[in-house]
């Protein structure tokens, strides 16, 4: 007997017997062999559509359904479960009446997809979903649904949408005391601040969970490794600094892959090109994105002339890669605790950067408070100022306020050398204790 002859034959049996007999049906269709999702389909669509079947028969024959997705021989063929529950869903979507069917069965295709590493189908399933069904209905269901969707995102690369669930996810997060939970949210912040550049936060976030003892002890490795790179990546200054000296202070970054220039950046040394490509090849593609440059740098630099008696430089208008940025701003920084002042040429001779370049550079990191300088654009020379205080780098080395009684001797030289010399004893603390 047909499927259509089956189904005519079921409309004279009584009501309460009807969810039963479409049941059987079900039940025997699944066993076939092999199993027709064509046939399940127009079960499901004839169950839902016809007014003599009733609400409450359908919606026991989709939860039927929704239980042999779960048992062989469905359970075995991941095609034919996919195929079943997109035939499905296209059925009763537009229906109210069915939203605890179709919120299972999107639970069930997501688990599909990201088992197949389709990380964009697997969100855009859950973000399908019902937020206000029945089956979502308590805070902590939607936020572990929400946090599921912010990492599939964020492994299909697509930060925004994640940023946006996440902030949907922080609404919440407060009404779990699942520990797991709050660290996947925790976790994702972190990915989503690396994601968008935001490298300082990115980093303490990292370092933090790789102190979490319920996490893995490789995983929290991998951790710290991420904290260190996003570290390297955030702009120059006194709070990066900061961040340099607690990784710095941690015995377990010594047996990393990317200590070397970790341990270069924190005590201020100017990093060769060789130095950095090492680094750059465990960068992940979005680490290594590009940098616009706005119409007034590159202008800048094409009316800049060569002054007389200039060594030949770059014509390079400015960083082109995060990373580029960050070893340039880093190198200025240095340049800093190492001379008194210099030409636009000589530093764009170090930075590998146009005269005008290396000036604009300069002139940003001075207004967002990054260095202490003045730039004296008639003589094109950039004069560096002494820190007294050392807040930047003693405060951040865990040396608090440290008061030390020198002899005036009248020779400014002779102090700032001094300070050099104090500066250096301070970094080196950390790696010889």
């Amino acid at each position: 007997m047909s499927l259509n002859s089956k189904l005519a034959s079921l409309a004279s049996v009584p009501q309460k017997d009807k969810g039963a007999a479409y049941c059987d049906v079900l039940k025997q269709l699944v066993s076939a062999s092999p199993p027709s999702p064509d046939d399940m389909g127009q079960l499901v669509r004839y169950v839902v559509s016809q007014d003599h079947v009733g609400l409450v028969v359908a919606r026991q024959v989709l939860g039927e359904l929704v239980k042999a997705l779960d048992e062989d021989p469905l359970k075995a063929n991941d095609e034919l479960q996919k195929s079943v529950i997109l035939s499905t869903l296209e059925s009763i979507q537009r229906s109210v009446s069915f939203q605890e069917q179709a919120t299972a069965l999107r639970l069930k295709l997501a688990d599909i997809y990201e088992s197949e590493e389709d990380w964009s189908d697997a969100a855009k399933t859950l973000m399908g979903l019902n937020f206000d069904s029945g089956r979502l209905a308590e805070d902590e269901q939607k936020l572990n649904i929400y946090v599921r969707i912010v990492r599939l995102l964020l492994e299909d690369e697509d930060s925004v949408q994640a940023e946006t669930y996440q902030n949907r996810a922080g609404l919440l997060i407060h009404s779990t005391s699942n520990r797991e939970l709050q660290l996947s949210y925790k976790l994702c912040q972190a990915r989503i601040n690396d994601y968008t550049r935001k490298f300082v936060e990115a980093a303490m976030r990292y370092h933090e969970l790789s102190w979490v003892a319920e996490i893995d002890d490789e995983e929290r490795l991998q951790m710290l490794s991420a904290a260190v790179t996003c570290a390297v990546l955030a702009p120059a200054g006194p709070n990066r600094s900061r961040l340099l000296a607690s990784l710095c202070r941690d015995e377990r970054t010594a047996q990393l892959s990317n200590y070397t220039i970790l341990s270069k950046m924190f005590l201020e040394h100017i990093l060769r090109p060789s130095e950095v490509k090492g680094f750059e090849e465990s960068l992940k593609p979005h680490q290594l994105a590009k940098i616009a440059q706005s119409s007034n740098d590159r202008v800048a630099v094409v009316d800049d002339e060569q002054q007389p008696g200039d060594e030949p430089v770059s014509k390079r208008t400015g960083p082109s890669t995060v990373l580029d940025r960050a070893v340039m701003e880093h190198n200025l920084l240095s340049c800093s605790k190492i001379y008194n002042n210099i030409t636009f040429s000589g530093l764009g001779t170090l930075l590998d950067l146009a005269p005008a370049a290396a000036e604009t550079m300069a002139r940003r990191m001075i207004e967002q408070g990054r260095l202490r300088a003045s730039i004296d654009q008639v003589e094109r020379l950039i004069t560096f100022e002494s820190r007294d205080d050392e807040e930047a780098q003693g405060k951040a080395g865990g040396l608090g306020d440290v008061n030390l009684e020198t002899e005036d001797t009248g020779a400014p030289f002779t102090k700032k050398w001094d300070r050099q010399i104090r500066r250096t004893a301070a970094n080196a603390s950390p790696f010889l204790t």
